[in-house]
């Protein structure tokens, strides 16, 4: 019985391997790989993925992303395999058994650490890329001996597209010719990628260690590079006075070419004898002899399926970039490591029937674009299948004439670019109503260059204005020159932002890492069924648009649902649109079987707003009376400490009369010094003829001072065990300040006060009575008690605050199908959740009704962030959580969440709750005027206690009162009264 083979092997297994540690991993609890990797790797991914730090930021890695980096740092740090062919047989040795595997995997290119991670299109393939370099760089920087990790890093782009990314990720976008590193990836993305006691070091290496490809081998670096170049330099084909030393099989050869490569200073006066020309040529093999010398490297390919295809005859021969990166790993062994990542790494193989595609042999994680599609990562894929274009003939071509010249479009042509346009207009003014700054786009592939100006012809001819156009024009190589691109790459990478352009018309170049959110609808004017072409097309529309709003993300959700079922979406919020004609739908077939793309039609009465049911309301007009103003503590009340002052006359006397203090005089005792009040200890001492070694009355004076000063100061405030004493004790450090008053309090208290009659510590020694035991207990204890007496008068400062009001947030998304109608609030409609709003529904219509509820208002988690209050989980974690409702009446706010009932006993919720209350005793503690003279109360509500309320015909403001969670002191109160 045959058996289907496995695709992705080394994914598989280490799925099996990984995949049931990382439930553990998420929950903190210890793991196999955990214990194994090093202590640094550990914490970078107790960070990333542990779920206390997780549940902190508002966006982290999915769970595609969390395999890939898993699976990479398993392989790599754990198996520390040094080739291909030894992880699978560390791993998956019955693979080697399968097919030509064994031989593939013992291939020259394969003799170092190698994997690649199969990522669909818009799912974040950069992003694990920064995670893995972090990885790296951080373990070498603390273990330099170790051989599985470097500070060199080289990524290779496939074009300026991709290099272009790349360079922003690392080095922030370029406006105005300068980069601005804090709108790159890792510095706006640093709560997710760096935790906080790595980031300067990180930030400090990727800011003077990143290379563009024109500085490889030239721009001094201290500890490591991060090089960045596209795969022209590898191949040798960006310089036309290149030429290869072994030529890719088909490849022709320019005889002139040829010709100077051997004679560089070529005859006349022209440029060709220039030293910038000459230089150029001598150093062209300088870039990768540097990289061949380094002694370790890591390269990233970015969309590597480029590499490993070879295409005979073509003007690009991708064999090349391999062949280069062969060349450098040659001198490194395992030290060489290669980290691919495309969404579509496989070569076609065959012709015919017979065509196929053959998966690289080194992907370690399969997170495709149906697994993306079903988790909600990018956007959910629409067929227009319009009549017009079903009944058209397969032509897609553009007309040509005789000599094979483009002389304009074809009328299919024609009739796809308007239904593109019908789309665009209807969702520019949908969306235009939900979020004037969300501008769709249309991207219009062309066949060639040759078609490109024939569609902004049509574009103009219909309606479009100049600006309303991009054209990405492009050569056969898919390559622009660096003019023309500069011009072009500021419009193209902030095209989101701005309402032009509307339409991209584009050939090749864009088919991979046009990195932009809002292209929902693509017009593919071609005729070329190539998988890979088709999906990188698809790929260039499917990141999403929409993100942060609830109400769209439900709507979303449902969108998923019902495409799965065979149904149209009702709302085309991150919805993708192809206008397709049905021949080349092969491609799509796949998707619709497993619910994953659906189809719409014409356009008719019937058809569903774009928007769905989604209504954005905002403030209604006469908002101010129902407005909530946040108080936010800029400082806190501030509490001065007055100058201390001492009346030794005025201090207690010593128990043991001076007489009898005379005869205990002795030497070489201890003592222990210890406060009579808090029995703290001060320090413990041996006397030798004098307090700590004092060699008179002035040293003992002077040690004692210090002695007591240390301790209520803090320096020594060690010498008790007790945590509160130690708090206590070291709160007044200004006293090291005072010494030299004490010192003159300490003297007059002993000569004058201490002993009940005057005396004069050096006549007849008599400072050695001092060195008694209960009497430095006594003359301690007493000075430290009345110096913390003194130090409790106060001057007390009003806190410093500032407002935030709800109504900062001017429109809220609610839907028809789930929202409640309220006329005391900010805004005329307010959401509730689609499944189980139920409690919310019945409590808010209630209070609404009430006629002591003055204002009422529900918190949205996405927009009203300023009132998320922090907390610590019960595991220790900080986190943060949204209260649900604010309600306001004449004499109080209150601060409610409703919870179900089996969720009331929570640890976490009453957490929560003790924040809560934490937060609103702060405020109760300002002025009346800085808190709306209300005082402010946190109410936590089960499902049964509002509906018996409401069926007991209780007012909602009743209930919150009833209910309101007390101080301490109002509950003492209460229980007196009571």
């Amino acid at each position: 019985m045959s058996t289907v083979r496995d695709q992705f092997p080394l994914a598989t297994a280490l799925e099996r391997v990984v995949g049931e540690q990382i439930p553990d991993i998420v929950k903190g609890l210890p793991t196999a790989l955990m214990e194994e990797v090093t202590p640094v790797t550990a914490e970078l991914l107790k960070y990333w993925f542990q779920d206390d730090y997780v549940q902190l930021r508002p966006v982290n890695f999915h769970d595609g992303q969390r395999a890939a980096i898993l699976h990479i740092i398993y392989a790599h740090e754990v198996l520390a395999a040094p080739s291909l062919e030894h992880l699978y047989r560390k791993i998956a040795t019955e693979a080697l058994l399968s097919g030509d595997t064994l031989g593939e995997v013992t291939r020259t290119q394969n003799q170092h650490p190698k994997y690649a991670a199969k990522m669909a299109t818009g799912t974040g393939k950069t992003w694990v890329l920064n995670a893995l370099l972090i990885w790296q760089y951080l373990n070498r920087r603390e273990y330099p001996e170790d051989q599985r990790f470097t500070s060199n890093f080289l990524l290779v782009a496939p074009g300026l597209i991709v290099y272009d990314r790349l360079l922003d990720s690392f080095l922030g976008k370029e406006r105005g010719g300068q980069r601005d590193f804090e709108t790159s990836d890792i510095f706006k993305n640093k709560e997710i990628f760096i935790p906080d006691n790595y980031r300067d070091q990180v930030f400090g290496f990727v800011q003077s260690s990143v290379v563009t490809k024109a500085d490889i081998g030239k721009k001094v670096t201290g500890s490591g590079l991060i090089a960045v170049t596209n795969w022209h330099l590898l191949a040798g084909v960006e310089d036309p006075d290149f030429i290869p030393e072994t030529d890719a099989p088909g490849a022709d050869v320019d005889a002139k070419a040829a010709v100077e490569s051997l004679f560089p200073i070529s005859p006349g006066l022209n440029a060709g004898n220039s030293l910038d020309v000459l230089d150029r040529k001598h150093l062209r093999g300088g870039p990768l002899e540097w990289l061949k010398d380094l002694p370790s490297l890591m390269v990233f390919n970015d969309e590597a399926h480029h590499i490993h295809s070879i295409k005979k005859g073509q003007q690009v021969d991708e064999v090349e970039w391999q062949k280069s990166l062969s060349e450098i790993a040659s001198t490194k062994g395992h030290k060489f490591m290669q980290i691919d990542f495309s969404a579509t790494p496989y070569n076609e193989v065959g012709t015919g029937a017979k065509k196929g595609l053959r998966y690289f042999p080194h992907i370690v994680v399969d997170f495709d674009l149906k697994k993306a599609m079903r988790a909600g990562l990018v956007k959910s894929l629409a067929l227009d299948k319009r009549k017009e274009i079903a009944a058209m003939p397969l032509d897609f071509n553009a007309e040509r004439d005789s000599r094979g010249r483009v002389t304009g479009l074809s009328s299919g042509q024609r009739t796809m670019l308007r239904a593109g346009l019908t789309k665009l207009s209807m969702l520019e003014k949908s969306f235009e109503h939900v979020d004037p700054d969300k501008h769709p786009k249309l991207m219009v592939v062309c066949e060639d260059t040759s078609v490109t100006g024939f569609v902004e012809e049509f574009l103009h001819a219909e309606g479009l204005a100049k600006e309303d156009v991009l054209t990405v024009d492009s050569n056969r190589k898919g390559e622009m020159s660096k003019t023309e691109w500069e011009v072009t790459r500021e419009r193209l990478f902030d095209v989101d932002r701005h309402k032009t352009p509307k339409v991209i018309v584009s050939v090749l170049m864009l088919r991979e890492g046009f990195d932009v959110n809002n292209v929902a609808v693509i017009v593919p004017l071609r005729s070329s069924q190539a998988p890979i072409l088709l999906e990188q097309l698809v790929g260039r529309g499917l990141r999403l648009m929409w993100r942060g709003d609830e109400q769209i993300d439900e709507m979303k959700r449902e969108n998923r649902r019902r495409i799965a079922n065979k149904l149209e979406p009702e709302n085309y919020f991150d919805v993708l649109f192809i206008v397709e004609h049905p021949a080349f739908s092969r491609f799509y077939d796949e998707l619709m079987a497993e619910g994953l793309a659906g189809e719409v039609g014409d356009e008719t009465d019937a058809t569903p707003p774009a928007t769905g049911d989604l209504e954005v309301v905002e403030l209604r007009d006469d908002y101010e009376p129902f407005d909530f103003h946040i108080p936010m503590m800029v400082r806190d009340r501030e509490e001065e400490l007055k100058t201390p002052i001492l009346d030794p006359y005025l201090m207690p006397r010593c128990r043991i009369p001076f007489a009898d203090a005379k005869m205990f005089a002795g030497k070489g005792d201890s003592f222990v010094s210890v406060d009579v009040q808090t029995k703290t200890q001060f320090g413990d001492y041996r006397i030798d003829g004098g307090v700590m070694t004092a060699t008179g009355y002035n040293d003992f004076l002077s040690r004692l001072t210090v002695r007591i000063t240390e301790a209520l100061g803090g320096s020594r405030a060690e010498m008790t065990s007790s945590a509160k004493k130690y708090n206590s004790l070291a709160a007044f450090p200004m006293l090291q300040t005072f010494r030299p008053q004490l010192l003159g309090w300490i003297d007059t208290y002993i000569r004058n006060r201490f002993f009940g009659q005057v005396i004069d510590p050096l006549e007849d020694e008599n400072w050695r009575v001092l060195l008694t035991d209960a009497i430095t207990n006594e003359l301690a204890g007493n000075i430290s008690s009345a110096l913390v007496r003194s130090l409790t008068q106060e001057v007390v400062s009003i806190a410093e605050v500032t407002f935030r009001s709800l109504s900062e947030v001017q429109r809220l998304s609610v839907r028809a199908s789930s929202c409640v109608d309220v006329s005391k609030c900010i805004y005329p409609k307010l959401p509730i959740p689609t499944h189980g709003g139920g409690l919310e529904r019945k409590f808010l219509e209630w209070a609404n009704n009430d006629t002591k509820v003055e204002a009422l208002c529900k918190i949205s988690e996405y927009k009203h962030t300023f009132v998320q209050r922090p907390y610590l989980k019960a595991d220790g974690m900080p986190a943060r959580y949204s209260p649900d409702f604010l309600f306001r009446t004449d004499e109080m706010i209150y601060v409610v969440e409703t919870k179900a009932d089996s969720a009331l006993s929570d640890i976490n919720v009453q957490r929560k709750q003790s924040a809560a209350i934490a937060w609103c005793e702060q405020i109760n503690e300002l002025e009346p005027s800085q808190r709306s003279h209300r005082r402010w109360a946190y109410v936590l509500l089960g499902e049964q206690a509002v509906e018996g309320s409401i069926a007991g015909n209780e007012r909602a403001s009743d209930l919150l009162d009833r209910t309101r969670l007390r101080t301490n002191a109002e509950e003492i109160a209460q229980a007196q009264i009571w």
